[in-house]
């Protein structure tokens, strides 16, 4: 049968626009490894300054680098500014492109995880990057013969805090128009960059900052650069993220510290009390006990629960490398458990242990759960739920230090804080305008891109989407095993270079 007209005439498009794609890459590639020592060692630059948002300096002076970078690079830089000066600045600049029929806000956030420097390998520094030759805990070793000038081996890691997270959404989306310019193309889209400054907090003021200035974020899609590539290296478009809702539990005891030999046996101890109380909150399997923790979760669509299916075959690689005999719930792979909410201990503290421990029963105990949100389930209503299994294990709830009199009349007394959360969020994967996405990012890439319905991380995506109306994409640009919120975070060269490319072509997607 002869091809008819229209077939042809599609065929001869999607070579001209794969023909157009390849010469934008290689010009952009080129324009990089031009400039690629410069680029370097501005952003060495940039991880030195500490992130941590809760310094509210630290915070501004991250911001106004940014600020600086877009300078350099021809994007007249702003801070917007919240209602009070509690808020850390988001950054934001504009290009208006002529003819452009789409509006693209390009997101990444600049704050950073709290850090332990003490936790880290020995002679790394969070707020002092160097090159690595591997991950530190897999015998990385510092490139201490390197100097400025000298070549960069894309298979090395920089390390420090938010190398990967997400400082390296700055440094791909910024880069990425630059070598658009400098390869002397031009975006196909009206360009707005947004970075901001509060991500690791729960983005407390992200709906004020968005409703203060919502004429000059106005746009039609928002694609944000966080989180990791897929397991297997390959480039990922995220349709979805979890949201997420921090608790912080503490339990008490005895006013002061007992010896565990003179109160043994009588003295009430905070931290069984607590562990037995969070080992009722899930079975032996992994799933959570707490009356209706799964009643609203949306379950994937049949095309959600294929690409999930076609993205799941590095489980057995992840397995090994962590040390891992079997996941928590047998049968289950990591991909497939993104459909659900969870409840996750990020860490539990009481008095000390090995070499400073000593033989007492302490005062309290501490632990802080991780609540991830889906679609369907609501982050008010889940901390109700725990909050309620943990009365009904006798619990009398507090939001204060104990009085005396409280002590006096309760036998387990708990403080529960909840900090700021939000929902989740997913983009229909089959909407033209997140197709066009993929396209982009296919264009950069001569393996298929991964389609996730949502990323197992949690972004404040639906506040966007509920507050402008916009659509949210996600795609992430650094290498999975990066250490994001945890000691010797790194980021691979090799995927900072990748990242420009990637969000250059989303620039010029049509």
């Amino acid at each position: 049968m002869k091809p008819s007209g229209l077939s042809v005439t599609l065929a001869l498009s999607a070579l001209v626009v794969s023909v157009q794609a390849e010469s934008l890459l290689e010009k952009v590639r080129a324009q990089r490894v031009a400039h690629e020592q410069e680029v370097i060692a501005e952003y060495q630059e940039f991880l030195r300054l500490p992130n941590v948002g809760s310094d509210r300096e630290a915070a501004r002076r991250n911001a106004e680098f940014i600020v600086a970078m877009m300078k350099r690079r021809g994007i007249a830089g702003e801070l917007l500014e919240g209602k009070t000066a509690a808020t850390n600045p988001a950054v934001f600049g504009e290009i208006k492109t002529p003819g452009a029929t789409r509006t693209v806000v390009f997101y990444a956030h600049y704050d950073g995880q709290p850090v332990n420097p003490r936790q880290w390998a020995a002679g790394l520094d969070p707020w002092q990057p160097v090159f690595l030759t591997a991950p530190a805990e897999r015998g990385g070793k510092i490139i201490e013969a390197w100097k400025p000038g000298d070549a960069i081996n894309p298979d090395w890691r920089i390390s420090g805090r938010s190398a990967a997270d997400d400082k390296a959404g700055v440094f791909c989306i910024l880069n990425a128009y630059d070598a658009l310019v400098k390869s002397g193309a031009r975006s196909t889209v009206n360009v707005k960059f947004f970075f901001e400054g509060e991500e690791e907090m729960g983005s407390t003021h992200l709906g004020e900052l968005l409703e203060l200035h919502r004429e000059k974020v106005k746009s039609d899609l928002w694609i944000i650069c966080d989180g990791p590539r897929h397991v297997s290296g390959r480039k990922v478009v995220d349709f979805g993220v979890r949201g997420d809702v921090n608790m912080d539990l503490t339990v008490y005891a005895a006013k002061r510290p007992l010896h565990s030999g003179n109160y043994g046996n009588w003295a009430p101890n905070p931290a069984l009390r607590l562990v037995t109380l969070l080992a009722s909150m899930k079975d032996d399997h992994g799933r959570v006990l707490i009356p209706g923790f799964y009643d609203d979760y949306v379950q994937f669509s049949e095309t959600e629960k294929l690409a999930i299916k076609e993205a799941s075959f590095t489980d057995a690689q992840l397995m090994e490398e962590l040390g891992l005999k079997e996941p928590e719930v047998p049968g289950r792979s990591l991909l497939e458990g993104f459909e659900l909410p969870t409840l996750n201990i990020n860490g539990i503290a009481s008095a000390n242990v090995g070499r400073v421990a000593a033989n007492v029963i302490p005062t309290s105990a501490r632990a802080t759960l991780d609540l991830r949100l889906v679609l369907g389930t609501d982050w008010r209503r889940q901390v109700g739920r725990v909050t309620a299994h943990i009365r009904a294990q006798g619990w009398q709830v507090i939001d204060h230090e104990p009085t005396d009199a409280e002590r006096a009349q309760f036998a387990k007394l708990i403080k529960i804080e909840t900090g700021a959360g939000y929902n989740a969020q997913r983009t229909p994967m089959n909407l033209p305008i997140a197709q066009a996405v993929v396209a982009a990012v296919q264009s950069t890439s001569t393996e298929p891109v991964i389609k996730l319905p949502t990323a197992g991380g949690s972004l404040p995506l639906i506040v966007i989407e509920e507050t402008l109306g916009a659509k949210v994409v996600t795609v992430p640009a650094v290498n999975y095993d990066n250490n994001q919120h945890a000691e010797n975070e790194n980021v691979q060269v090799r995927f900072l270079w990748e990242g420009i490319e990637t969000f250059a072509a989303l620039m010029t997607m049509p």
